[in-house]
């Protein structure tokens, strides 16, 4: 027997699991922090953070891209501000020592890499940046540590900013918003290859004997991914007619594998197999007819054709733009056993429409000869109570000697189609029904403009079921459109536009552990009017590619599209398990340019109770297409809302209470679908907890309301700077171009809407050129300490320690002091302005009436040209003609009464 040898050459491999439990795909993904410190071995070994370097994954450190010397020293001013009793002997950081970093860090000791070169002191306190590499130095302030500091500069380098990207949609590729040579109808998606496996049905199965039966199922199988269909009992005909597709990807090998099997208890016994060679199987592509399945006889295992058994198989090469791929089974849908989730019916791609919402306004006006359950003869102290499914509404208790109650009050609800739920009202005396009714809402009158309805009489049952008559009540039904477009359809009005939305892929950081790895199960979910969408969810991967893509028609170009990212926490059996928000964007249609393509890397951003963070981006790719210019451009001179909202305008309160409900409404109907669209995900892409306390939401909005004021400000500091000659150039220049106005008044109007038109037009030049996307300076991420984001994820009812609570409640008293002083403040200077007429200081009326009779007769016999003029020169006077005390007016002003003095 001769000794062999068996030699194996290790070419490569892929999709390793790390010791640290990370997917080695997302390491390009990543970013390395290198911190260096100086350690004083005088002050007990303390370490002082002297600078940080950031290099990111796409930065250009390879031997074919060496990044650029700095020429720069990023640690001089830094020590300088830091430790004056440092000198530099004392600071061990030679460019060899960053340079050893960064040959520790790639790993590539004989490639050329980046050094540092100590300059003269020429520090400006600002960030650098080069090749994809940040370096950072933070002068501190007095009283500012060095970790605070580079915490700051951690922050600051984070990449929230959104990326324009240039993907190849429909085969083409896209340049300037266009795409180059599209092929196909899906051309905001990249094309995906997949193979599709139609598994119809079978005949004339083989037994195990005569007496036998056989409980038949299919295995596709590609390599090591496979999928299985459901198996009949007792069946040697059986019809799956099921559809599986394998990504491009995840083909393996060079054949498919069709394997029919006879499920048993303790080992499923081999019936038959069909194999198909890859390179043999054809290629479909849409709007081509579908590939008509055909017959094939199976070989059993010994490789002989069985006499009897065969399958009905269509196999073909196609895109996700083939019908068969919604319903398709998808390889990327597979655990990483190979086979597919036991939850498949939960991660299928879907379209959901939202429910049409109605208000529904009830009035209780009156009710005649009712009677009392105890006594007939007593007076009735009666109400009514109101209810369509959750909602219910009580009016006051009115009582009548002659049993004819009147209430004249009424309610709104809100109501979705298809009507399942009737309105039930009943008649009540303390705790005893006197009378009921029930009402189906689809015999109830929609009204769709203001005209007035009719009221009804409506007998009473001694109860719901019963049909005993005991009076008759009157009351008013009357419906009232919603949302931005009406919601009865003889009001809608042509689409202006259509809306196409390509999600093409993401990169998230892992949301759970499986199998010693971080992995995460993404689905998109995106909303715009009344229809939902969401995506197949892609298991277990950090990188999953959906390329899918959808149209929705445009009513109104002021509206919002919403896009969310979430975790698929449903593919296991745990029924508690919610599944988790990734992150979210929104465009406003609006914000785009017609007929150009956006495609775009959007951030996911989440806040969470331990701050702000990134968990990954989304791509994808945006085009909003309008049929006519025309009418979208007359849409904006056009109400915003249907008239119904103007003629009956509702408070607040019932504006509050009608979200809400109508939340609550959509919440449950889009849970009763299948795969349902859960309730946390509804919340999330609708905002429900927009309207709760937020101190960073607050401190945002401050912002906001400054940043809309910030022209005034401006305005007035250069007009202060004009009336203080800081430039006597520009004064004397304001002065000619003031007196040009008052005397040509007619020019005012002219020179004001000439100035706005030519402000716009240089703005034009600095136009927004990508979509807007969340704003984390806007929205004082970085202004909002660890506390404040504790508090606003904290739970209503609060869940926290009483200690917590009341600390909070103490700051919010504090805050609410301030906000109170402000109000204060601006009610009494309003109050002053009363006390010039009311004859609260009698002689501060008096001379403030002389004064308006003096400036009458004045302003008839002077030209008010004149007086214009005086008034302008004397407000612009040269500083040497100014006093240092306050003008007479502002200290008869400020003497005037308030009534402050009266309060408690």
């Amino acid at each position: 027997m001769n000794s062999l040898k068996l030699g194996v050459e290790v070419i490569g491999a892929h999709d390793l699991v790390a010791k640290d439990g990370q997917d080695p795909s997302n390491l390009p993904n990543l970013n390395l922090d290198a911190c260096i410190y100086h350690f004083n071995n005088k002050s007990n070994g303390s370490k002082t953070p002297i600078g940080k370097v950031f290099v990111t994954a796409d930065s250009s450190l390879r031997a074919s891209n060496p990044l650029p010397a700095m020429q720069e020293s990023i640690f001089d001013g830094f020590v300088n501000n830091t430790d004056e009793s440092l000198t530099q002997d004392e600071i061990p950081i030679p460019a060899s020592f960053t340079s050893q970093i960064l040959n520790n860090v790639l790993k590539k000791k004989k490639e050329p890499v980046h050094t540092f070169h100590n300059l003269p002191k020429s520090s400006d306190g600002k960030e650098k940046k080069s090749s994809g590499v940040a370096f950072g130095m933070h002068e501190m302030k007095s009283g500012q540590s060095a970790p605070n500091a580079v915490k700051a500069f951690a922050g600051a380098a984070m990449d929230y900013v959104l990326k324009e990207t240039s993907p190849s949609l429909g085969g083409g590729k896209v340049v300037g918003g266009r795409v180059i040579r599209p092929s196909s109808t899906y051309d905001l998606v990249e094309p995906m290859e997949y193979l599709f496996a139609r598994v119809v049905k079978a005949r004339d199965l083989p037994r195990k004997d005569l007496t036998g039966s056989l409980d038949p199922y299919v295995i596709v199988k590609v390599g090591n991914f496979q999928g299985t269909t459901t198996h009949f009992e007792k069946n040697q005909s059986p019809e799956w007619n099921q559809v599986f597709a394998f990504a491009k990807d995840n083909q393996q090998a060079t054949s498919l594998e069709v394997i029919v099997k006879d499920k048993d208890t303790i080992h499923d016994d081999l019936v038959g197999t069909v194999r198909f060679d890859l390179y043999d199987v054809p290629i479909r592509v849409p709007p081509n007819s579908p590939l008509a399945p055909q017959w094939y006889r199976i070989v059993n295992k010994n490789g002989d054709m069985m006499n009897n058994g065969e399958i009905m198989l269509a196999v073909w090469h196609g895109t996700q733009a083939d019908e068969a791929f919604p319903d398709a089974w998808h390889s990327d849908a597979m655990s990483p056993t190979g086979s597919f989730s036991a939850n498949y019916a939960q991660i299928r791609s879907k379209v959901y429409t939202s429910p049409r919402l109605w208000y529904l306004r009830v009035k209780v006006i009156e009710a005649q000869d009712l009677v009392s359950p105890d006594d007939k003869s007593k007076a009735v102290d009666a109400f009514v109570k109101v209810q369509h499914g959750n909602q219910v509404f009580r009016t006051k208790t009115v009582q009548s000697r002659a049993n004819n109650p009147q209430w004249d009050q009424s309610t709104l609800f809100v109501a979705a189609e298809p009507f399942e739920e009737p309105l039930i009202i009943t008649v009540e005396e303390k705790k005893e029904i006197i009378g009921s009714i029930v009402i189906p809402l689809g015999s109830v009158e929609k009204r769709a403009d203001d005209r007035s309805i009719r009221s009804r009489w409506y007998p009473l049952a001694k109860s719901i079921s019963s049909a005993m008559e005991e009076g008759e009540k009157k009351m008013k039904d009357k419906e009232k459109n919603s949302d931005l477009r009406p919601t009865s359809r003889q009001l809608w009005k042509k689409p202006i536009g259509v809306l196409e939305l390509g999600i093409l892929n993401a990169d998230v950081q892992p949301t759970k552990t499986r199998d010693g790895r971080g992995v995460s199960d993404v689905y998109c979910v995106a909303k715009y009017g009344h229809k939902w969408v969401r995506t197949r969810t892609v298991v277990g991967s950090l990188n999953p590619k959906f390329n899918e893509q959808y149209t929705w028609e445009v009513h109104d170009p002021s509206t919002v599209l919403t896009l969310g990212v979430f975790d698929n926490a449903q593919l296991s059996d745990s029924d508690d398990s919610k599944d988790s928000n990734i992150g979210k964007v929104r465009i406003r249609l609006s914000t785009l340019e017609t007929g150009r393509i956006y495609t775009h890397s959007y951030p996911l951003l989440s806040l969470q109770s331990s701050g702000l963070k990134k968990m990954g981006e989304v791509h994808l790719a945006i085009r909003f297409s309008c049929t006519s210019m025309t009418n979208m451009i007359n849409l904006y001179f056009k109400p915003h809302l249907p008239k119904m909202h103007y003629t009956k305008p509702l408070n607040i309160f019932e504006q509050e209470k009608m979200k809400f409900q109508a939340m609550v409404i959509v919440v449950a109907r889009l849970s009763r679908t299948e795969p349902p669209l859960r309730k946390e995900v509804v919340e999330y892409m609708s905002d429900t907890d927009s309207h709760l306390w937020s101190m960073r939401r607050s401190k945002a909005n401050i912002n906001r309301l400054k940043s809309v004021f910030s022209g005034l400000i401006s305005a007035g500091s250069w007009l202060m700077e004009i009336s203080t000659w800081k430039n006597s150039v520009t004064t004397v220049l304001v002065h000619i171009l003031y007196m040009m106005l008052v005397c040509f008044p007619q020019l005012i109007l002219p020179t004001m809407f000439l100035y706005m038109f030519i402000i716009g037009l240089w703005k034009w030049r600095f136009r927004p050129r990508y979509p807007p996307h969340m704003d984390t300076r806007l929205s004082c991420t970085d202004l909002t300490n660890p506390d404040e984001f504790d508090e606003e994820f904290d739970p209503f009812p609060t869940k926290k320690s009483q200690d917590i609570v009341r600390w909070r409640y103490d700051r919010l008293r504090s805050l609410a002091g301030r906000v109170q002083s402000v109000v204060g403040d601006i009610a009494t200077q309003g109050e002053r302005l009363h006390a010039l007429l009311n004859w609260r200081d009698p002689r501060a009326t008096t001379i403030f009436m002389l004064f308006c009779f003096v400036a009458a007769i004045v302003l008839y016999v002077i030209p008010s040209q004149i007086l214009f003029l005086a008034a302008g020169f004397y407000l612009m006077r040269h500083p040497k003609l100014r006093g240092k005390l306050p003008p007479a007016p502002v200290n008869f002003f400020r003497r005037l009464p308030a009534l402050t003095d009266s309060m408690l």
